[in-house]
């Protein structure tokens, strides 16, 4: 484990859906003294410094739009955790402002595109010396993590990553969330399969080809779609023996994520203005606008009461000349993506604090950077102040089922926290 920490976390969205988690989170690590909540809003970051009542807590506004605004905020930062989307429009700037202020980054990023562009920017990481974490959330995130769990602890080469993740019921989703998941929908999605990269569409016949009924542990089975997260394109260059790599996602109910894929079908998920009856209007905008005003009878109707959801990665290789799985199951029950995201990120900022990252300037997905046993306590102990229940003997609420070479299936206590 990493030193004691010393130095200010800003984070980023500090007041947003996530970014207000991650600052929860980090008011539960003893070793982080002082956390900068830094948004748009300096009210709006008040609010959550007062809902909170951490004394180390200080609000701020910043606008990451603005180059001279993200460098003032990042002014004698030790790390600065991003949460604000779409990454595939701030991503990179964020970064490059990280980089020119020599502060140490870590981000949310699961827009394949934006994550494609940060890694572009490693040999600049490299000069300024700076050691950037991209992608700790969820999926990618913990689902990174949960591969080198199994590489490093129970086999002894990794042939297979199939990552799978669910949620929904959150009391609201933000703009930026729809329009990430509109995102999904309509750019080229790589699967690694084979051996090779092979590129579909989610919403086209070849996305339907690798559509799977899942069972979701703690929610149910759903049909769960091909996603461009980009665990598909790191987790290859991170593990050579790895043969197929696959990301698929859905969100319930299911009402609510058809009616999102018919619109982007009826091409409502135009950036281009049109006209309507004199008015410019963006029809993306509507779409959201629409989205968001039938989410709660949506919700209503297929009687989804509070938020949930469950990241499953199933994980194959070799262990002694021998064929074995794995299934890492994590569920929040009566939490949602909002908490899904924001405490890895939290760790991965606390971490990065206490140098427990390392001396490695450049830009890093989780599985080739994060400690797992160290993250994995520290999970433990965030989730158990922040008393979000669901959780087993672990301290978090992970399960691991294993699947022999004969078939027998049984579960791995693992113990973390």
């Amino acid at each position: 484990m990493g030193g004691t920490a010393e130095g200010t976390i800003v984070v980023l969205g500090g007041a947003g859906g996530v970014g207000r988690v991650a600052v929860e989170a980090l008011t539960h690590i003893d070793d982080v003294a002082h956390v900068v909540v830094a948004d748009l809003s300096r009210r709006a970051a008040a609010e959550v410094v007062a809902d909170l009542g951490s004394e180390k807590l200080e609000p701020a506004a910043v606008d990451v739009s603005d180059p001279a605004s993200l460098a003032a905020v990042l002014e004698g930062a030790q790390v600065v955790l991003n949460c604000v989307g779409p990454f595939y429009r701030f991503g990179p700037p964020t970064l490059e402002a990280a980089l020119r202020a020599g502060v140490g980054y870590v981000d949310i990023c699961d827009d394949l595109d934006a994550t494609q562009a940060l890694l572009g920017m490693d040999d600049a990481a490299r000069e300024a010396g700076v050691t950037a974490l991209i992608g700790m959330g969820n999926s990618p995130g913990l689902a990174n993590i949960f591969v080198r769990l199994c590489a490093d602890e129970l086999l002894d080469e990794v042939r297979t990553a199939d990552i799978c993740h669910i949620h929904g019921g959150e009391p609201s989703e933000g703009a930026a969330v729809l329009k990430h998941r509109i995102h999904a929908m309509v750019n080229d999605i790589p699967l690694f399969i084979d051996g090779e990269f092979i590129s579909v569409r989610q919403l086209d016949p070849s996305g339907a080809e690798h559509v799977r009924e899942i069972d979701f542990a703690g929610v149910g089975t759903y049909p769960a779609y091909p996603y461009p997260h980009p665990e598909t394109i790191t987790l290859p260059a991170t593990f050579p023996t790895l043969e197929r790599a696959t990301n698929l996602g859905v969100v319930y109910p299911l009402s609510y994520f058809d009616m999102t894929r018919d619109l982007v079908r009826a091409g409502m998920s135009l950036e281009e203005p049109i006209d309507v009856g004199g008015v410019e209007v963006a029809p993306i905008d509507v779409m959201v606008a629409l989205l968001q005003h039938e989410r709660p009878r949506l919700l209503e109707e297929d009687r989804v009461v509070g938020p949930g959801g469950c990241l499953r990665v199933d994980v194959g290789g070799i262990k002694d000349g021998e064929q074995h799985n794995y299934i890492c199951s994590l569920t929040s029950a009566g939490s949602g993506a909002g908490e899904g995201t924001g405490i890895p990120a939290a760790l991965g900022a606390a971490l990065h604090l206490r140098g427990s990252l390392g001396e490695h300037p450049g830009v890093h997905p989780p599985e080739a950077l994060v400690p797992v046993g160290e993250v994995l306590d520290l999970a433990g102990v965030v989730v158990g102040a922040m008393d979000l229940g669901g959780a087993g003997s672990s301290g978090i609420p992970l399960t691991v089922e294993h699947t022999g070479p004969d078939g027998s299936r049984e579960n791995i206590p693992m113990t973390f926290g």
